[in-house]
């Protein structure tokens, strides 16, 4: 059975290369990437490092293994006004490629105040929250970048992601409360909704007219709580093995394929999962992701027939 009817299905390459944990190991071409991806039968994928960056070299590799690229992921200081300027222009130049790539959708994660991905502060693995300024900051100029979207018919994604200042509960509702919908929507990402403390089918009830795009990953329970009982960092939980792909996990996918199915989502889904490729085959695991959310779907189906 296909997905396609109900929404597109990609993947994430990240389970292939995952520049953010250099205690993987990185072995595979951008070639071996796609030509798995699509030997698994997914729809698509993110764009990535490996991938090549001419766009005429990109679409002939994507042609030839009959994929799309979906959006691109990216780091902004947004939360800094100081920098503001030089992050609009970054971000415009990025959503002009995407939009070269035919893509819809534009993601933006804040790395303000990161212990990882931002460059301003040591790498002490604890995150610095935003002050009201930093909220400010933050809003306006993701409003600019949503209206710069929506100039090129595309829409703004905001990823809320562990070891940022918008990570937990509180502070995606604080996002989501200061921010226009008709500029700023949201990507829904299960496996950093639980770790922040989010359970993933409450937040996907409540922000659901807001949500156009879906990352979905599993969370081993029994690291979690390791992490939270011994205060590991983010960059540790996933050495250890906190992230997998659906089904392999503790987050139960038939409420949240059911709200999708009832609510008619139709667009991106992508299955991930921050593994070392090393211990956790990709192929392997990403067609076990594959399988289980179509496993759900024709279930689901089956019982409104």
């Amino acid at each position: 059975m296909s997905v396609a009817k109900a929404f597109k299905l990609g993947v994430g390459a990240i389970a292939w290369t995952n520049p953010g944990t250099p205690e993987f190991e990185d072995k595979y071409t951008a070639e071996e990437i796609l030509s798995q991806m699509s030997a698994i039968g997914f729809d698509g994928t993110e764009m990535n490092r490996k991938f090549p960056t001419d766009p005429s070299d990109l679409q002939a590799a994507l042609k030839r293994h009959r994929l799309e690229i979906s959006s691109q992921f990216k780091f902004v200081l947004f939360s800094d006004r100081s920098c503001a300027a030089q992050e609009q222009e970054a971000f415009r130049k990025h959503a002009d490629f995407l939009h070269g790539l035919n893509c819809s959708y534009v993601i933006v994660c804040e790395a303000g105040g990161s212990p990882f991905w931002d460059p301003r502060q040591p790498d002490s693995g604890v995150a610095v929250r935003l002050n009201e300024q930093g909220w400010q900051a933050l809003t306006d100029n993701l409003h600019e970048a949503g209206a710069y979207c929506r100039r090129l018919g595309m829409r703004l994604l905001f990823h809320y992601h562990a070891a940022t200042p918008v990570e937990q509960r509180e502070e995606i509702d604080e996002l989501m409360s200061r921010t226009d919908p008709e500029l700023v929507s949201l990507l829904f990402d299960t496996g950093h909704a639980l770790y922040g403390n989010y359970e993933p089918i409450e937040l996907l009830c409540k922000y659901g007219s807001r949500i156009r795009y879906l990352h979905l990953k599993d969370v081993r329970l029994d690291v979690l709580a390791r992490v939270r009982r011994e205060g590991l960092n983010f960059r540790q939980a996933v050495v250890e093995g906190l992230f997998t792909v659906p089904g392999d996990g503790g987050i139960d996918y038939e409420p949240i394929l059911r709200y999708l199915l009832e609510t008619g989502f139709d667009s991106w889904a992508l299955i991930e999962a921050e593994q070392n490729p090393a211990t956790a085959d990709p192929y392997e695991y990403s067609a076990k992701g594959k399988r289980h959310i179509e496993q759900w779907i024709e279930k689901l189906k089956q019982v409104e027939s």
